[in-house]
């Protein structure tokens, strides 16, 4: 194995409360009623344009929506950092991959400056590439294999010799749609049983479990 792909939000930052935060601004100033942190919870992974959709009233105009995400896309790039951590145990996993001469890149439905950011901050020892959702660009968000594709690329890496690390469902099926195998981590934001209900076959409760496998 020569390089991991990681997802993001859920897999290596705990995003969770800066995202409901921006999302509960959002709502807040379009006058609609917030979510709870649950809810947000439940609503992450394919994007923040469908968060925003998911979160909204049920019946919500398009143009109303569009406006929502806007609020929060401004929002959220002067707060992403508020209560964004990192998980415990992942410093010491990136870094021992490091040490490993593994290489390492981000993919993630995020905005890609949000990704570029949050990369500087956490990870600019560590990470080599990192992708947020370009769609503009015409390269498709995940679940579609463009984003892994475009990072193996960058790396100089073959799928053949690369794995797939993330927390959910559109994990595990980007997994899939990309040829790689995929690691399912239970400490984001979906728990083992519903990662086993979405097809996980190799999953792991901490990071340093990752060099077990390697």
């Amino acid at each position: 194995m020569k390089a991991v792909i990681f997802d993001l939000d859920g897999t290596l930052l705990n995003t969770l409360d800066d995202l409901a935060d921006a999302t509960n601004y959002a709502l807040a100033q379009m006058g609609y009623p917030t979510r709870t942190r649950e809810e947000v919870c439940q609503a992450v992974g394919n994007g923040v344009a469908k968060l925003i959709e998911r979160s909204v009233p049920k019946e919500t105009e398009e143009k109303d929506i569009e406006k929502t995400l806007a609020i929060f896309k401004k929002q959220y790039a002067l707060h992403s950092k508020d209560k964004t951590k990192l998980y415990e145990g992942v410093p010491d996993m990136l870094a021992g991959l490091k040490e490993r001469g593994i290489q390492m890149a981000i993919v993630s439905n995020k905005f890609h400056g949000a990704v570029l950011e949050l990369k500087k901050i956490y990870f600019e020892d560590y990470i080599d590439v990192a992708l947020g959702e370009q769609e503009e660009k015409g390269i498709r968000k995940k679940p579609a294999p463009d984003l892994v594709n475009r990072a193996l690329e960058l790396l100089g890496c073959t799928k053949e010799d690369a794995v797939y690390v993330g927390d959910s469902d559109v994990d595990i099926e980007t997994a899939k749609n990309s040829g790689l195998p995929c690691i399912s981590v239970t400490w984001g934001f979906r728990g083992e049983k519903f990662l086993k209900e979405h097809g996980a076959t190799l999953i792991i409760d901490r990071p340093e479990e990752i060099f077990t496998l390697f």
